[in-house]
């Protein structure tokens, strides 16, 4: 049967921790897989928020869910998108989303596109800032998953920076886990926090 992709991974624990009528952000927005995944998620009665720096991944996310909201009418979610930094999330969102998010999914690296520059990547400061921003952002309850890609340039450098962040989270904020191939060191894997419910798990 196999292993789940690290994809289906993120997407399954997100999955699992939404309801419908769920705040949720793509702070990674690249070609909108994730975008379109939780704006299904959360239903019509959600609404989603996502973060990319590209015009290009914006303008290939809108076309993805315009394409589904053609095909699937009043079954997703209203989305927002903003070129904007994922580190910028926290100034961006409205105020009230503030400890009220289901789940906020990162997909590190570079946007997936035959066209577009791979130079471009996530940078280890600016997604450390996201990621503790994130944790910020969640209800009791709520998901944050990242994907990382040690096999590419700067690739390594950053998930070393993402693990050595979570796994300095309190436990009391929020539960870590790592989903990985351990026989091949540059394989994709996946870094998930849960926030606790308890009145303590505020940062």
């Amino acid at each position: 049967m196999g292993f789940l992709s690290v994809l289906s991974f993120a997407h399954k624990m997100v999955q699992e921790r939404l309801s419908p009528g769920d705040r949720a952000v793509d702070a990674t927005v690249g070609t909108g897989a994730d975008t379109l995944f939780l704006t299904k998620a959360v239903g019509p009665r959600g609404e989603v928020y996502g973060f990319d720096i590209q015009p290009e991944s914006l303008r290939l996310a809108e076309e993805r869910l315009s394409r589904a909201r053609e095909e699937e009418r009043n079954a997703l979610a209203p989305s927002t998108l903003l070129l904007k930094s994922h580190a910028a999330m926290a100034e961006e969102l409205p105020p009230s989303w503030r400890g009220s998010v289901g789940a906020v999914m990162f997909n590190f690296g570079y946007l997936p596109s035959d066209d577009a520059d791979k130079s471009v990547i996530t940078l280890p400061d600016s997604s450390v800032a996201a990621l503790e921003a994130s944790v910020g952002l969640l209800r009791p309850g709520g998901i944050v998953t990242a994907v990382l890609y040690p096999g590419h340039p700067g690739g390594e450098l950053e998930a070393e920076a993402v693990m050595a962040w979570a796994s300095s989270v309190p436990q009391q904020t929020a539960s870590a886990i790592v989903y990985r191939q351990l026989q091949r060191k540059t394989a994709p894997y996946v870094i998930a926090l849960e926030k606790k419910k308890g009145l303590d798990s505020q940062i």
